[in-house]
């Protein structure tokens, strides 16, 4: 698996973490003061990165956190395979299949020889953007 651990203090809106298993965008963060007993608290919610899901994670500003590394790369699409898109890195001229986008608007647009951005996050491809049609 591709990711780093940091401190959750360390951590902002707009940082990435990994929340029950799955890499998210945080989205909005409150710390809670040190109390009579214990540490201080951050309260954080964040958006799934590739399924849109809302998590929350209360937790100790000093816990160790898994943050994803997250690579943004582009590809150009070389065939659509039904569901299935194949695409070559523009950098290294690896060949891979991932899937069509859910969303609409992404999807009717690309077509072969569009230049795509795609995310490689612990493991998981997904197109997030078209670049040139």
């Amino acid at each position: 698996m591709s990711v780093e651990y940091a401190e959750l203090g360390d951590l902002k809106e707009g940082s990435y973490i990994v929340i029950d298993g799955e890499p998210c965008r945080i989205v909005e963060m409150t710390r809670a003061k040190t109390g009579k007993h214990g540490s201080a608290k951050a309260h954080v919610v964040a958006i799934g990165i590739f399924s849109g899901a809302r998590k929350t994670l209360v937790a100790p500003v000093d816990q160790r956190v898994e943050v994803p590394i997250v690579s943004k790369k582009t590809a150009q699409v070389i065939a659509i395979l039904g569901d299935r898109v194949q695409l070559m890195d523009l950098e290294t001229y690896e060949t891979f299949e991932v899937e069509l986008p859910k969303e609409g608007d992404i999807a009717s647009r690309i077509q072969t020889g569009s230049e795509v951005e795609y995310w490689e996050v612990m493991g998981i491809r997904r197109i997030m953007r078209l670049l040139k049609a």
